[in-house]
């Protein structure tokens, strides 16, 4: 299933918080052109395991290369993307996101005294669960139990799935104060904010004749500082995160439809097929015909 944002950038998460506040995801790198996720955010936590290659996770300003068999713990509201970068076939990451209340009622004790602080907690953006630590190595086989049960269903997975996030948290609760902490990561929301606008921006109106005034605007900052914003979260100027999307809706485009270079080139944005084509090429490697004969 692919990652599906609304106008602030926030993921569209198909659980139903009254039934089962949980959902399951798997194989969507293999959607994604060049195998990268764009970055996103939402209120629930995530938990996502790296299969057979290595990936980047991005959150916030950090990224944490995650080896096979090791997983990471994304908590709520941190703007966040994902990369393979190594393997040729796309890690399968199986992954799943979450609210507290799949636990616990965000009414009760338990929440407000083991949920609710990890969720708040201003230096814990993410935890890393490496396949070499003891108590790490526990939590990567209950989350690897929990993926079965989510992607099986049978019978009483719900209550299975629960005691396996509910033992995830204790360990984390009991092992908090020797976790690797952020210096006050939180206080970066404003920047945070500031890139999730102009990001809307782009994602709105990559199909039009964009100018970095324009993506500026969109977040009320100065030309200069929406650059500081873009290097600081993506390494690039904005124009290039313009033309990144746009690159990555031609490629979704070339494999979905059977539009012609010009009908995309125009679709997304370019202003000439040739320009299209070289950029497509350097991005990607190969040529938007050659991506679309092979499948990739």
């Amino acid at each position: 299933m692919p990652i599906i944002l609304n106008h602030q950038l926030r993921e569209r998460i198909p659980h139903d918080p009254a039934v089962f506040p949980i959902t399951f995801f798997r194989d969507e790198l293999a959607a994604l052109p060049d195998h990268t996720g764009p970055l996103h955010w939402h209120p629930d936590f995530e938990i996502a395991t790296a299969m057979s290659g290595v990936l980047d996770f991005q959150v916030g300003r950090q990224h944490i290369q995650l080896e096979p068999g090791d997983s990471i713990f994304v908590n709520g509201n941190m703007l966040h993307g994902i990369r393979q970068v190594s393997g040729e076939v796309s890690d399968p990451m199986p992954n799943i996101v979450f609210s507290g209340a799949v636990i616990a009622p965000e009414t009760g004790a338990i929440y407000r005294k083991y949920i609710h602080p990890i969720a708040c907690c201003d230096t814990l953006p993410f935890i890393v669960f490496t396949r070499e630590n003891g108590w790490h190595r526990e939590v990567n086989r209950i989350l690897r139990d929990i993926y079965r049960r989510m992607q099986e269903k049978d019978r009483c997975y719900e209550m299975a799935v629960q005691r396996g996030l509910s033992s995830i948290f204790e360990a984390i609760v009991l092992h908090f104060e020797v976790l690797p902490k952020a210096e006050a990561a939180r206080v970066k929301i404003d920047s945070q904010i500031r890139l999730q606008k102009m990001l809307t921006y782009i994602y709105d109106h990559y199909a039009e004749a964009v100018t970095l005034e324009e993506i500026a605007g969109a977040a009320d900052v100065s030309r200069s500082e929406a650059g500081r914003c873009f290097h600081t979260y993506m390494d690039c100027s904005p124009v290039e995160a313009l033309i990144r999307y746009r690159l990555q809706t031609a490629c979704g485009l070339l494999k979905s439809t059977a539009m012609t270079l010009q009908e995309i080139s125009d679709a997304c944005g370019f202003h000439s097929v040739n320009y299209f084509s070289r950029r497509f090429r350097q991005a990607y490697g190969h040529s938007p015909g050659q991506i679309r004969a092979l499948g990739k």
